[in-house]
């Protein structure tokens, strides 16, 4: 059987581990919020409504494409491309190319990033292996103007960064509902650990120190990995309400 991921990828030790994805949609939500097109989002409502069950709505899609046969995956891509198709057709516009590309350049952005924080650095060919799932996820969406290597999309990464983000309104009211959903103190935690991920344009428009109290805690929270006492710690910062479904995204490698 044919997988979309091989069995032996980077990509599936990345999101093989409900703390490294946590971490990437933990910063992914800092960047939607400044995306200039971020209107889209609130487009049907569902994201300011619930902003933690569409993250967990995400996950599923990303995580059936990165275990999944490849048929199966390419279905579920297929799937996508036509929710968001039947969402241009209401509103009677196309959502811009450069949006959808801005998704996926996160994803392939703030998996690497949250690996490197929890894990270790990336190897370039493992960078390569990363862009290259992602790559054909645009790709069969019907994605134009794609960069073909992990070198070559990273000045089109920062072009992105410079040219499509900006502080709004929605950005303000995303926050808000973040932390209306997560409660004050699971709020903080967010902020913190978005502050170790996010990119330097991302951590100016949001007036980000570059310091994270998070900072220390990660060594420890590393050790407490190996003595299989993470649980403690989640069961402390996460919601009671989605516990089972983020202990579910761990994946025995």
């Amino acid at each position: 059987m044919q997988f979309f991921v091989k069995e032996n990828s980077v990509v599936r030790r990345i999101w093989g581990k409900s703390d490294t994805i946590l971490f990437i949609f933990g910063g992914a939500a800092a960047e939607f919020a400044l995306n200039k097109a971020v209107d889209w989002l609130y487009y049907t409502g569902k994201l300011p409504a619930d902003p933690i069950g569409r993250l967990f709505s995400t996950v599923r899609y990303a995580r059936m494409i990165v275990f999944a046969p490849e048929e199966v995956a390419n279905k579920a891509i297929d799937t996508m491309s036509h929710i968001h198709a039947a969402i241009e057709k209401s509103r009677g516009y196309s959502i811009p190319d450069w949006a959808y590309r801005d998704v996926l350049f996160m994803l392939i952005y703030y998996s690497i990033a949250s690996y490197e924080l929890l894990e270790k650095k990336l190897s370039e060919d493992q960078k390569e292996e990363v862009y290259n799932v992602f790559y054909r996820v645009g790709k069969r969406m019907g994605l134009k103007e794609l960069p073909l290597t992990y070198t070559e999309w990273l000045p089109v990464r920062e072009a992105h960064l410079n040219n499509d983000l900006q502080k709004s309104d929605y950005t303000a009211d995303l926050f808000k509902q973040y932390k209306k959903h997560l409660g004050a103190m699971r709020f903080k935690v967010l902020i913190e650990g978005q502050k170790l991920v996010v990119p330097e344009r991302v951590k100016e428009l949001l007036q980000f120190s570059d310091f994270s109290l998070l900072t220390p805690v990660v060594p420890v929270y590393k050790i407490s990995r190996l003595m299989k006492l993470d649980w403690m710690l989640k069961s402390v910062l996460l919601p009671s309400d989605y516990k089972e479904q983020i202990n579910e995204l761990d994946v025995k490698q």
